[in-house]
């Protein structure tokens, strides 16, 4: 196994890197909901375009869904931008 790989715990590659990796970030409806999170993820990844975010209103308009693809380089990498959306104060969810 090459250090871009990661493995299950059966010993299964589960992702090489670099891939693209989807992320859906959730939290309620505000104006500069999408642009504060492309802001917080080229943080960890500097070459993502906060342009390719798509954005999805709840039903009755009072969440937002966000789909944020980013190409992740490892696992470290994507442990640190899962905690860091997590925390961040706008974010209900994060799969």
């Amino acid at each position: 196994m090459t250090e871009h790989q990661t493995q299950s715990t059966e010993g299964t590659e589960l992702l090489t890197f670099p891939t693209e990796f989807p992320i859906k970030v959730m939290g309620l409806t505000r104006p500069d909901f999408a642009e504060r999170i492309g802001s917080a993820v080229r943080e960890l990844v500097p070459e993502f375009d906060p342009g390719t975010i798509q954005s999805t209103p709840s039903r009755n308009g009072k969440y937002t869904a966000l789909n944020v693809v980013i190409i992740a380089r490892s696992k470290a990498q994507l442990d640190s931008l899962y905690r860091m959306l997590t925390s961040h104060p706008l974010v209900k969810v994060v799969l």
